[in-house]
């Protein structure tokens, strides 16, 4: 293969019914390491708002489990994005998400939050990081896997073009990003594990921690509570990452798809699993909580 025949196969699909194959292409094959942190970053975005990153606290799991967790979602996904949605491994997988957030009180507002982060952050990571940009087909494509997905969770209210999601997006974190303990702890966790990632882990942890820093923008680090990277820092960072782009654009294209499983960070099943085993099941609401406040849409 040449090196934009990837771009010209998803270019020639149809992002209205062919969405699944065209996000599995650019997620596979054209861009697996970008996509991979994209989408654990735009989880991590996700801390900073009180309700979502309390929560996550609350539970235990993504402080004292965080690699089992970390991993539980990449392979849910996975099973998804590889079979497709409406396959028996792809209808486990959303099942299983289905049935942990079910186990908890969390609003639609904050559901279509995250959703929204997993359509807008990838495309913007590759705008700004991979070694070309995503074309409009593509864009158009891997917003309606998340449309269905969304549907699929349940989701009500879920934008139809990529510019409402990143509007979505943009106003919900204006709105809702605010220090919170429990928040602050669980992205602590995260780094921490991320510290432990080849080839992360030949550096010390506090070079990572500041690198990480210096990717992220100034309200996300303030919600935290994190310090501000100084000009270099962030410099050193984000042209760390288009160089690397500009290096994969010589190579040729990934031939083999790679998927989540398939990465060195995916650690806790060395013996193989099951799609229906992944997650926890919790009986009821493990944690405590007020009553829920009335659901309000984020405004667009």
């Amino acid at each position: 293969m040449k090196r934009f025949d990837l771009r010209d196969r998803t270019d020639g699909l149809d992002p209205e019914t062919q969405y699944e194959e065209i996000y599995r292409v650019l997620a596979t094959q054209e861009f697996p390491w970008d996509i991979n942190q994209a989408l654990s970053f735009a989880l991590f975005r996700t801390y900073a708002v009180p309700t979502i990153g309390r929560l996550l606290y609350d539970t235990g799991e993504f402080t004292e489990r965080v690699q089992k967790r970390y991993d539980d979602t990449g392979l849910i996904l996975d099973a998804v994005l590889e079979h497709g949605m409406s396959s028996q491994a792809g209808r486990d997988g959303i099942r299983r998400m289905n049935q942990m957030h079910g186990s908890y009180t969390i609003s639609n507002a904050d559901m279509l939050y995250v959703l929204a982060t997993f359509v807008v952050t990838p495309i913007r990571w590759i705008d700004s990081y991979g070694w070309r940009k995503l074309t409009r087909n593509e864009i158009s494509g891997a917003t309606n896997y998340y449309r269905h997905m969304g549907k699929l969770m349940g989701i009500k209210g879920i934008p139809e073009t990529y510019e409402r999601f990143a509007e979505l997006m943009d106003d919900y974190e204006r709105e809702q990003f605010a220090f919170d303990d429990g928040g602050r702890a669980v992205a602590d966790s995260t780094l921490d594990l991320l510290c432990t990632f080849p080839p992360n882990n030949l550096a010390p942890a506090v070079v990572i921690r500041r690198f990480s820093w210096g990717l992220m923008d100034a309200p996300l680090l303030e919600a935290f509570g994190y310090p501000q990277p100084s000009r270099i820092e962030r410099m050193l960072s984000q042209t760390a990452l288009m160089l690397r782009g500009r290096f994969i654009r010589i190579l040729p294209p990934r031939a083999v798809p790679k998927f989540a499983r398939d990465l060195p960070n995916i650690r806790s099943y060395p013996n193989g699993y099951q799609v229906d085993a992944l997650g926890t099941f919790p009986r009821g609401c493990p944690v405590a909580h007020q009553p829920a406040a009335p659901d309000v849409a984020p405004s667009n």
